[in-house]
C-alpha cells in the first residue's frame, strides 16, 4: 500500500505535530506501508520521510522544479520525481497512492485534502481520504464540514467519506479496512 500524505512543510509552532508525523511515518515503515508525499526535506513532510526511510521503507517524493529550492527536496528518498506545476504534482502523488491522508498544515495541505476528498465524491477515484487529527488540530475543520452538512451544502454519506482518526493504529486500520461507498451519489 502506498499513501499519500499532505502536510506542513514547516514543522508549525509546537514540536508535538512533527513528532506526531515521525509517529505516523515509523508506524507506517513497520507496517509496510509506502509513503507519496511533496518531497520536501523541511518540516513535518521532512518529519515523515525520516521517519520512514528511518524504518526501512520506502518513501516517493514529487516537488515542482520551483519548490525544488525553497522546500530543500529531500535527496534520500526511494524516488524524488521533479515536476512543472502544483497540478502535475497533485496528478502524480494521486497515480502513485491508494489513499489520501492529511497531517497537520496550512492553505496547501487542505487544498490538497479537499481536491482528493472531492474526486472521490465525483467518483474519479474509489481510494480513502482521511484526516490525521493529531491532538485534535482538526477539531475545528470538523465542526465546519458538520456545518456545511447542516446547511445542505455537503451530503452525509459525501461528509462520512472523510475518515478521521488521531493515532497510527487507528489511521492504518481505517485506511486498511476501507471499502468504498456502494453509490457515490445517494
Amino acid at each position: 500500500m502506498k499513501l499519500a500524505v499532505f502536510c506542513g512543510s514547516s514543522p508549525g509552532n509546537n514540536a508535538r505535530y512533527a513528532q506526531s508525523a515521525a509517529d505516523l511515518g515509523a508506524f507506517m515503515a513497520g507496517k509496510g506501508i509506502d509513503l507519496v508525499f511533496g518531497g520536501g526535506h523541511v518540516g513535518l513532510m521532512g518529519a515523515i520521510a525520516d521517519a520512514v526511510l528511518a524504518g526501512g521503507g520506502k518513501v516517493y517524493g514529487v516537488i515542482p522544479e520551483s519548490l525544488l529550492d525553497r522546500e530543500l527536496g529531500h535527496t534520500g528518498l526511494t524516488q524524488l520525481q521533479v515536476v512543472a506545476d502544483m497540478h502535475e504534482r497533485k496528478a502524480a502523488m494521486a497515480a502513485m497512492a491508494d489513499g489520501f491522508v492529511a497531517l497537520p498544515g496550512g492553505p496547501g495541505t487542505m487544498e490538497e485534502l479537499f481536491e482528493a476528498w472531492t474526486w472521490a465524491q465525483l467518483g474519479y477515484h474509489d481510494k480513502p481520504c482521511a484526516l490525521y487529527n493529531a491532538f485534535g488540530f482538526y477539531d475545528h475543520l470538523l465542526a465546519f464540514i458538520d456545518k456545511m452538512a447542516d446547511a445542505g451544502f455537503l451530503k452525509a454519506d459525501h461528509a462520512n467519506m472523510l475518515m478521521v482518526e488521531s493515532s497510527p493504529e487507528g489511521l492504518i486500520q481505517a485506511m486498511e479496512g476501507y471499502k468504498p461507498p456502494a453509490s457515490k451519489w445517494s
